[in-house]
């Protein structure tokens, strides 16, 4: 079997993560990487499960709502028109 060799960065903090994960299903990183890479190609599309929201989603979310709150977003707009008319009034 013909090999090639992928090199990605990623932070520390993930990589040792997925290694951990990795190690308790029994399996390498390596492995995990490349089933997810023939996945792609079998059916052509990125899938992610998500069974619990993560730390960062949570903490993003809560800084959303925290956000809307004290008034800090934008209004909605029907069309881009509207929002680049409001923008610049926004001196943006």
């Amino acid at each position: 079997m013909n090999t090639a060799v992928i090199n990605i960065k990623t932070e520390e903090y993930t990589k040792r993560r997925a290694q951990k994960i990795a190690q308790e299903l029994g399996l390498s990183l390596s492995s995990l990487l490349n089933a997810y890479l023939k996945q792609l190609v079998r059916v052509r599309r990125v899938e992610f499960d998500l069974e619990e929201p993560s730390d960062y989603l949570i903490k993003s979310i809560k800084r959303a709502e925290k956000n809307i709150e004290e008034g800090k977003v934008s209004p909605a707009f029907k069309t881009g028109k509207e929002a680049v008319e409001w923008l610049e009034k926004q001196g943006i």
